[in-house]
């Protein structure tokens, strides 16, 4: 028999015991840190908006403390064995595994997301973890490159302390997608969680440590973006920036490491299509359809937020859809049987919900949903809402919205379809549904998106790349990919002395 409601939250008042009536402080070179200037911010569960703990505000004392714990790890750090690193990491992973309950019941309270999600994301990162630790050993690895009279070889060399700016939504796993790597590059760590989701990087920060990760390879600055954030991506020490969020925020990053060169991995924002066409698998479709915007509490970069079916079939396919959406579970997160769990926090509340008012000024249909849920008065519920006869141009088209909302927009045919589905700023993630194999490989190529997934929702397999295009971000994770940014590579040329070398004043 499963776990109850009421068990889960005993459960989770246990873990939170610890943090509740303190201040969650920063943990640098292997301790944890008080905030140097004594500021704190509230940490709030969106479930009811009750208090869970004040939280240490950073301060560039704080960042230039954790970025010199940096620096100072890096140098035995980054000369360690892959295969040392690997060991590690792996006991990092199984750390991961025996406090995956802990650390699901503490992302729930304090991100909203329901426990169905947060127990898989634990358990991911635990597989994040341990992808990267078997990649360790070779990550220094390069190529052989002969020629008539010269060896080339390449190897790479990890890139020194970076930065990890990370989000709010899924919080404890994103962190792992971008630390592990790093990590098992042999670079040190500086990270910075979303101000508002602290507590699962304090989890993470201790199991690392505990697993015998060295004092300063990670460390844990808690803030607000515009001032511990812009002081991680000016430091001097800090030779690189990988960051998740808004693409607003991600060109300010750029102008803030631009004075000290550094490179920047960004996975930005989406607003993704997914296309039904009428020879499609439709009973699949609708259940890809409806998951991969309603799960998660639509606060996911890759949610297929844009609905695009092909005209023939619209009006019973969004139909379906809209039957589905309206039997979603909204409730609290912790229960077994909800959905849909709160928002993370008032202010994106009020963002989602005014795009319920922008869908009525545009002359969209509100065919499900639309407002806050009944019986959930307290905490940033809204209810899973389907936008139907929309228009490609409108900004319920256009824009992330970053909830649980969904635009469907009909199309004529496959050249509309792909000009509909090309005409946003973002490219992140795109999905398509049909049997016609040569469309599929069509669409692969037509459309503007870094990942592509036909007759699939987003199942995502770890050596592959991980990333967008246009606004929504530089760079890939994934494989070795993620080696590609947190290490230099180099070129050596061994000359076999048979060659002519030029000569001057001879």
């Amino acid at each position: 028999m499963g776990a109850t409601f009421e068990s889960n939250l005993a459960q989770a008042e246990k873990h939170l015991a610890r943090f509740q009536g303190g201040v969650l402080g920063h943990f640098i070179g292997g301790e944890v840190v008080p905030g140097a200037s004594g500021e704190t911010f509230a940490n709030n569960t969106p479930i009811d908006g009750s208090l869970i703990n004040q939280v240490a505000a950073g301060a560039p004392e704080d960042v230039d403390q954790a970025a010199n714990a940096a620096w100072e790890a890096f140098a035995e750090w980054g000369a360690c064995s892959g295969e040392a690193r690997r060991s590690v990491l792996h006991r990092i992973a199984d750390a991961i595994e025996q406090r995956a309950e802990e650390i699901a019941l503490v992302e729930s309270w304090d991100t909203g997301q329901p426990l169905r999600f947060m127990s898989k994301a634990a358990v991911r990162g635990a597989e994040n973890f341990r992808f990267f630790a078997d990649r360790a050993p070779a990550a220094a690895n390069g190529l052989s490159l002969p020629a008539a009279h010269h060896h080339n070889f390449t190897l790479r060399q990890p890139l020194g302390p970076v930065g990890v700016i990370t989000p709010w939504n899924t919080p404890f796993m994103l962190s792992t997608w971008k630390i592990a790597p790093a990590l098992a590059a042999g670079c040190t760590v500086v990270h910075k969680p979303a101000e508002w989701s602290p507590l699962t990087a304090t989890l993470l920060a201790e199991i690392c440590h505990a697993a015998g990760l060295p004092p300063g390879v990670l460390n844990l600055v808690h803030g607000v973006g515009e001032v511990a954030g812009r002081a991680l991506t000016e430091h001097p020490h800090v030779k690189a920036v990988a960051f998740v969020g808004e693409s607003r925020t991600g060109s300010q990053i750029m102008v803030q490491g631009a004075p000290t060169l550094k490179r920047v991995h960004f996975e930005l924002g989406g607003k993704n299509p997914v296309l039904v066409f009428a020879d499609a698998d439709l009973d699949r479709a609708v259940d890809a359809v409806t998951f991969m915007i309603y799960s998660l509490n639509g606060e996911r970069c890759t949610s297929s937020s844009r609905l695009l079916v092909q005209q023939s079939i619209y009006d019973a396919f969004v139909e379906r859809v809209g039957e589905r959406a309206a039997r979603i579970r909204v409730g609290h997160p912790l229960d077994p049987a909800t959905e849909v769990g709160p928002l993370i926090h008032p202010n994106h509340l009020q963002k989602v919900l005014s795009y319920f008012e922008v869908a009525g000024q545009e002359g969209a249909c509100i065919a499900v949903g639309g407002g806050r849920p009944a019986g959930l008065a307290q905490g940033n519920y809204v209810a899973p809402t389907l936008f139907s006869q929309a228009k490609a141009q409108m900004r319920i088209a256009q824009e992330e919205i970053f909830g649980p909302v969904l635009t469907a927009v009909p199309f004529a045919d496959e050249a509309e379809a792909v000009e509909i589905a090309n005409g946003v700023q973002y490219g992140l993630a795109a999905y398509a549904w049909t049997r016609d194999l040569g469309r599929g490989q069509r669409l692969a190529r037509a459309l503007d998106a870094g990942m592509i997934w036909i007759n699939s929702e987003n199942n995502r397999h770890l050596p592959t790349p991980f990333g967008g295009m246009k606004a929504s971000g530089i760079g890939r994770d994934g494989g070795d990919y993620s080696f590609d940014f947190y290490m230099e590579t180099k070129n050596v040329c061994m000359a076999h002395d048979t060659h002519s070398v030029p000569a001057l004043g001879r």
